[in-house]
């Protein structure tokens, strides 16, 4: 994932996160204060598959189909062999404890398979309050005990794709070694992880910085010890291996070595400078340690990078990289040995963005290599795979880039690499959105293509910003960081496409208007491009606005009730409004710059802000804002709120600090006064849903402190009582930026996380509603005509016009073409109106300033495109559901 996801624990942390319930995984913590009432949910993910870095992938070695994958934000995972899953395994892990969804290193049992360990903390600077542990479990991952360390582990942090910092001694399991980053040196725990030590007598702790100027004290941490591994040869059951390597942030000395069970060290002599050891991967048959080398720590940066062989027995260093160092432009760091196949090594250029990620490999101990794409004459490639991506389609991004590009690209930050120890056959390996794998590997060297799929499924890593669930039409819409956010028709299934035209790399608000659904808007961050989209068809397709001067980011927005206006509170300006679809902003008037902004749900002209400490109301469409008289609100600006659909000036604010007030707040009178809820102690976050059978309001959602304990709480009677709807096993961290029920469906929440995507309930309270399903696909209403005319044409390529004529009876505010191609052509350039192609299908929809069509009106855009035979026009063109007469 990109940087942006580091702004996330920002946020936790100024959401007071340092205030909660009792620690998860801490054993005898007190009894609530307060009896609270309790329901039993199901809960399930809204299903992305993915969507962040997967820095490792464990196999265990003694137990066929036993794997474990670490993420950098959202937690750890376990493989299900039977249903080609993955299962979450510190959902447990609650409000305090929030840096502990970070994994930095993963290590199973070989010895023992029902034993892992798990390496947690998020940030070794100030942002992450707490200290990093190290989590056991003797059930696979089932319950974990917690021993907690005296420094910060780093799961989010520059170097988190260099590993395995955490190892477990192959012949005597409870010994286990951990790299410590930040200058802390190597630590050993000698009663299978429950407690530990430093070894003292380890020489050098490392002293690779990123960025020694930045004063955050992300960039310029330490990265410390980078990797532990046992050389199985030297040593029986039940007494330590007498062999160990580890890897140092250090580009003098990367390498050390300990020949009698880490009682000393020595730096391996002959070895590279100049480099960090990103792995080191041995091979005990033959007696080679691979070392895969990149002259930064990653996972993003790495300009030049090395593959090593270290004989273990002779001490010769070589140099096995598959290219010369003056044709690389990208360190290497994913590396595994096939288990079977000792000889057969890969490795990964893991900081190729551009044109792609490489992986290389070779069969005869890094003598030679192949890689898994090549160019024939330039810019064309020749692949050795194929990819179907057909369960994860997000995954291309809606992109058509230009050769060598391709989509979807092989991967980037591919620093996990890993050959199934039993099956030579599979392997999987990590990117910033998702892991891919193949069961056909050996493929590869009999010259036929091997395929490529996602093998994600059930690992959910998003990191969510924003929720909205519209009274009709998709049941969730929803803001993401790093892959901008989705429209979801079916939970169940993954939507064929992030939010496109534009695609912000991640979004920081959304709303919809409330009696006018189909009306969208969303803000986000772009590093060139507006920061502001509208759709007009419930978030189905989108069109660019127009930014006010100044604007560095997304922000928060806020639709009128009537979808008439939006007021915006970009980064970088002021709070601005405009009427329409945002092609001409005026800056409101008596609000700070950066306020929060939300709309009135019932009267279109209101709209409200809050920012440090004060609580601001419009009553002019955006144009000037006045302050309220309330007080005793937060001081901070850690608040969200929202106004009650349906009800004119009802409005809930959530939000605080441990060092001030904080707490959950309501108002009936547009924000004029605020009463404070007694009976919650912390909020942060507050939305709305169906109201439970018999009752007049809405039922409300938080995620708050009641009665002593952290959870997320329902109430069905305005706040008067609270009813607990998650449990101890489904914590999540850190649930502070978004919440929201489904005015569908009685009982329904939909919750954002903060790496483990976005999680949504169902009770099983039994006068609970039904789900009616998703609503329809709103598009144009109405008949449409099409023209279509190749106006050009020569031997590869040719140039059409079409002519989308509105022959219905009401105007259409947006529109989304569809057709395939009959003989393969593909569109190079197109004007007038956005596209995407995928096969032969392409897409195509409106600009901001074409969308709106008259009856007997048109829109018009035209193409060039490229052929290889017959060039036949489309047989049918499809507005929406409907299909379009052909002129």
């Amino acid at each position: 994932m990109r940087r942006t996801r580091i702004l996330m624990a920002v946020l936790a942390l100024a959401a007071g996160l340092l205030a909660g319930g009792p620690p998860a995984l801490a054993a005898g913590a007190p009894e609530p204060a307060t009896a609270l009432a309790a329901d039993t949910y199901t809960w399930k993910n809204a299903r992305v598959d993915g969507g962040g870095f997967v820095p490792g992938i464990v196999f265990n070695r003694s137990e066929k189909n036993l794997a474990y994958a670490r993420t950098d934000i959202g937690g750890a995972y376990r493989w299900q062999e039977s249903t080609k899953t993955w299962t979450p395994l510190l959902d447990s892990v609650g409000w305090d404890d929030w840096g502990h969804t970070g994994v930095v290193s993963l290590a199973s049992d070989s010895a023992d398979p029902d034993r892992v360990y798990a390496a947690v903390g998020t940030y070794t600077n100030d942002w992450d309050p707490g200290n990093g542990a190290v989590l056991r479990s003797t059930d696979r991952g089932a319950s974990w005990k917690k021993a907690d360390l005296p420094f910060k582990l780093g799961g989010n942090m520059p170097g988190r794709g260099m590993g395995e910092r955490l190892a477990v001694d192959p012949h005597d399991n409870d010994v286990l070694y951990l790299g410590a980053p930040s200058g802390h040196g190597l630590w050993r725990s000698t009663d299978a992880g429950a407690t530990w030590s430093e070894v003292t007598s380890f020489p050098n702790p490392g002293n690779y910085v990123q960025d020694p100027s930045d004063t955050s004290g992300y960039a310029s941490d330490n990265q410390g010890i980078t990797w532990v591994t046992f050389d199985e040869s030297t040593g029986s059951g039940g007494t330590a291996t007498k062999t160990v390597y580890v890897g140092v942030a250090d580009k003098e000395n990367a390498v050390y070595r300990s020949t009698d069970a880490g009682a000393t060290w020595q730096r391996i002599a002959g070895q590279p400078t100049g480099y960090l050891a990103h792995k080191g991967v041995l091979d005990a048959e033959n007696g080679y340690l691979y070392l895969a080398y990149s002259d930064t720590g990653g996972p993003y940066d790495g300009g030049k990078g090395r593959l090593y062989r270290y004989s273990t027995a002779t001490g010769v260093w070589t140099d096995i990289s598959p290219v010369a160092e003056a044709d690389t432009y990208y360190g290497f760091s994913g590396l595994t040995v096939d288990r079977q196949n000792p000889g057969t090594v890969m490795a990964t250029a893991y900081s190729s963005w551009w044109p792609d990620t490489q992986i290389f490999r070779s069969r005869d101990s890094g003598g030679s290599w192949t890689q898994a794409w090549s160019y024939t004459s330039y810019p064309d490639r020749e692949n050795r795979y194929t990819m179907d991506v057909s369960s994860s389609p997000w995954l291309t991004w809606g992109a058509n880039p230009s050769p060598p590009e391709q989509t979807p690209k092989l991967g980037w930050m591919t620093e996990a690499l890993e050959i199934d120890p039993f099956d030579p056959d599979r392997m999987m390996y990590g990117t910033g959105a998702t892991i891919y794998g193949t069961e056909n590997l050996t493929r590869w060297d009999s010259g036929s293509k091997f395929t490529i799929t996602p093998m994600v499924r059930g690992l959910e890593e998003t990191a969510v910003n924003d929720l909205a669930s519209p009274p009709s039409g998709a049941p969730l819409l929803s803001a993401l960081g790093d892959i901008g956010g989705f429209r979801h028709t079916d939970l169940t299934k993954v939507p064929s496409m992030m939010f496109t035209q534009p695609n912000f790399t991640s979004t920081t608000s959304l709303d919809f208007a409330e009696s006018n659904p189909d009306t969208v808007v969303r803000a986000g961050n772009l590093d060139s491009g507006p920061h502001i989209a509208f759709s007009t068809d419930n978030g189905a397709n989108w069109f660019a606005g127009t930014d006010p001067s100044g604007v560095s980011g997304g922000g928060t927005v806020a639709a009128a009730a009537d979808g008439s206006r939006f007021v915006w509170s970009p980064q970088g300006a002021g709070v601005h409004h405009a009427t329409g679809f945002g092609t001409s902003w005026s800056a409101s008037a008596g609000i700070p710059s950066g306020a929060v902004v939300e709309s009135d749900r019932v009267d279109p002209k209101t709209f409200y802000g809050f920012k440090s400490g004060k609580f601001y109301v419009s009553t002019d469409g955006g144009a000037t804002f006045t302050a309220s008289p309330a007080t005793g609100l937060p001081s901070g600006d850690s608040v969200r709120f929202k106004a009650l659909p349906g009800a004119r000036g009802d409005v809930w604010l959530a939000g605080g600090s441990s060092d001030g007030p904080y707490g959950l707040w309501h108002s009936t009178d547009a924000g004029a006064t605020f009463t404070k809820l007694a009976n919650v102690g912390e909020a942060d976050t507050v939305g709305f849903g169906k109201a439970a059978p018999g009752a007049s309001y809405q039922t409300l959602f938080t995620s708050a402190e009641i009665g002593g304990v952290r959870g997320i709480f329902r109430s069905t009677d305005k706040g008067a009582t609270w009813t607990r709807v998650n449990d101890d096993a489904h914590q999540w961290g850190w649930t502070g930026a978004a919440i929201t029920g489904d005015p569908r469906v009685y009982g329904r929440v939909y919750v954002a996380t903060n790496g483990r995507g976005i999680v949504y309930g169902d009770t099983s309270d039994t006068g609970g509603g039904t789900d009616p399903g998703p609503g329809p696909d709103p598009g144009p209403s109405g008949a449409c005509e099409v023209t279509y005319r190749i106006t050009n044409e020569w031997p590869d390529g040719f140039q059409a016009d079409v002519r989308l004529t509105n022959t219905g009876s009401a105007p259409w505010n947006g529109w989304t073409l569809n057709w395939s191609f009959a003989d393969g052509q593909k569109v190079t350039q197109l004007w007038n109106a956005a596209h995407t192609q995928t096969g032969s299908a392409v897409t195509v929809r409106n600009t901001d300033w074409n969308g709106t069509v008259a009856p007997g009106s048109s829109a018009a855009f035209g193409f060039t495109g490229s052929r290889t035979g017959a060039n036949a026009r489309p047989a049918a063109f499809a507005l929406g559901d409907r299909t379009c007469a052909l002129r």
